[in-house]
């Protein structure tokens, strides 16, 4: 099996060793970045297969890098796993509505870091080796082995976060699933995600979708559902 590559953009040494050598110890293939001008330099050139991304770095921050990453057609896609000393719910949702897939928070353990890296590599494995087949409600295709989404015909940019909860509820248009349920099916089972978290990628998924995001209900006291039409 080939390896993975990870690319560890961190500012202190001491913390970028400990990934580092953990990693690479797990299997992994590590590079390194010190800055977020570098990381993002190194993303774009050596593609790494995810990147463990520190939220407070000189010059460019974590918050500036990640959204530079999902804004770029080339690397738009790389999983993007925070590490933060923030834990207050504002910063940690920020960095999932910018297009976090993940984040861990300062200090941390490096086996459960290594586990959430394990999962979001394999979720983004799941769903390019889900069949090539397509949902269509009216004019909102999403097609799942392609992991693509178009409104009208006009391709439309999610982050992987918000393709499994919209792929979740269009699956059975009109279940309602709850928080609880949309955070297992994404994150896996035990995952410590806020409701406010699943609140925000909501309204950032409507909005991406435009008029048809309106297809997304919610159902007060329980949850969300996807209606059949917009």
């Amino acid at each position: 099996m080939t390896k993975k590559t990870v690319l560890v953009v961190e500012d202190d040494a001491d913390i970028q060793e400990v990934v580092s050598y953990n990693l690479a110890r797990e299997g992994f293939n590590v590079q390194r970045a010190l800055t977020g001008e570098e990381g993002l330099r190194m993303a774009k050139s050596r593609k790494p297969d995810l990147i463990v991304l520190d939220l407070m770095l000189p010059g460019m921050d974590g918050m500036e890098v990640c959204r530079r990453i999902r804004k770029d057609p080339e690397i738009r896609k790389m999983p993007i796993v925070m590490l933060t000393a923030k834990a207050e719910d504002v910063d940690v949702v920020t960095g999932l509505e910018i297009g976090a897939d993940d984040y861990v928070t300062k200090p941390f353990s490096p086996k459960i870091l290594t586990a959430r890296i394990r999962a979001v590599l394999r979720r983004g494995e799941a769903a390019e080796e889900t069949a090539a087949d397509s949902i269509t409600l009216e004019g909102l295709e999403i097609h799942l082995g392609r992991h693509e989404v178009r409104v009208e015909g006009r391709p439309v940019i999610l982050t992987l976060t918000e393709f499994k909860i919209l792929q979740l509820l269009a699956s059975h248009p009109g279940w309602v699933y709850s928080r609880e349920q949309i955070v297992s099916y994404v994150r896996g089972e035990g995952y410590p995600v806020t409701e406010r978290a699943v609140d925000v990628q909501i309204v950032g998924l409507r909005k991406k979708l435009g008029d048809y995001g309106k297809m997304i209900v919610t159902v007060r006291g329980v949850g969300y559902k996807l209606a059949d039409e917009a």
